[in-house]
């Protein structure tokens, strides 16, 4: 699980990419949700959004499940949703709440 807070930019979604690929116990297969709740201002242009959406760092099999509860950070995600998916990576979805992302990425009721 990984979470934002504050003022979330281009420069924080790369920072923490490659945060994720040095780590030594990171696996392309993992599975992820990425809450952006507590994000008070999500800094990021739809050319930003293009640009990060270019790379990935998890498999084509990964479930990836972003957080992001307003409208327009909702709107963003679903703009990266769509990017990646259309460069073969159909494991992600935006959601609203953290438990509505729990139960996508853990369908079988694996997280408690």
């Amino acid at each position: 699980m990984s979470t934002a807070s504050g003022v979330f930019t281009l420069a924080d979604a790369l920072e923490h990419q490659q945060k994720l690929s040095g780590d030594p116990d990171f696996d392309p297969s993992f599975s992820q949700i990425a809450d952006f709740s507590q994000v008070t201002k999500l800094d990021l242009s739809s050319d930003e959004i293009r640009q990060f959406a270019q790379t990935s760092i998890y498999s084509s099999d990964s479930r990836r499940a972003l957080v992001m509860p307003n409208e327009l950070s909702f709107g963003l995600g679903r703009m990266y949703e769509i990017l990646r998916d259309l460069a073969g990576q159909g494991g992600i979805r935006v959601f609203r709440t953290v438990e509505e992302a729990v139960d996508w990425v853990f369908p079988e009721g694996a997280s408690g």
